[in-house]
């Protein structure tokens, strides 16, 4: 297995700071806004997002945490019993700007089953996407408003990413098997 690091923890935290200046530059500002991160990897970068767009504009947006584990199209091959994570959004999506934040976006699965999900909670105003990486290689006609890193893959390749909240470090590796 070849492994390659595409970001270092500089480049991930740059990529958020720029990723923080496009939602409120697009948004002209963040109010009526709110960020929910996909379980796992997406609810640490909200968290990161919240934290510098609150340092750029003096407001801080809610931010919340979406499982989707359950609206995964696949989820029956998954596992006979799939870890259900909890769904925590503290506020009110009716009429808001939702902006969806995951790790790594590729072929577009998740981010359709963030949506079904999301529309269970109400009828926000617009949704947005956040992703760290886009890998490519889609198989759903989604796209990301926001990206820190586009980077085409193979289809023998993974893309990981290793967030300082749940891996002790701050890195995107991609691997190779074959």
């Amino acid at each position: 297995m070849d492994t390659k690091t595409i970001m270092t923890a500089k480049e991930i935290d740059r990529a958020l700071t720029r990723m923080a200046h496009e939602i409120i530059e697009r948004n002209k500002g963040v109010d009526n806004t709110g960020l929910i991160g996909i379980r796992t990897g997406g609810m640490p970068l909200a968290q990161r997002l919240q934290k510098k767009i609150a340092a750029i504009e003096n407001s801080t947006p809610p931010v919340g945490v979406l499982d989707i584990t359950l609206y995964r199209d696949d989820w029956s091959r998954l596992s006979h019993h799939p870890i259900i994570g909890k769904t925590e959004i503290p506020f009110g999506i009716d009429d808001m700007t939702v902006i969806l934040v995951d790790d790594v976006l590729y072929t577009g699965r998740t981010i359709r089953a963030a949506l079904d999900a999301i529309t269970d909670f109400g009828r926000p105003k617009s949704i947005q996407l956040a992703v760290l990486v886009d890998r490519g290689r889609r198989e759903l006609p989604i796209q990301p408003d926001y990206t820190g890193l586009s980077f085409k893959t193979s289809g023998d390749e993974h893309v990981n990413v290793f967030l300082e909240e749940t891996d002790q470090r701050d890195q995107v590796v991609i691997e190779r098997h074959g």
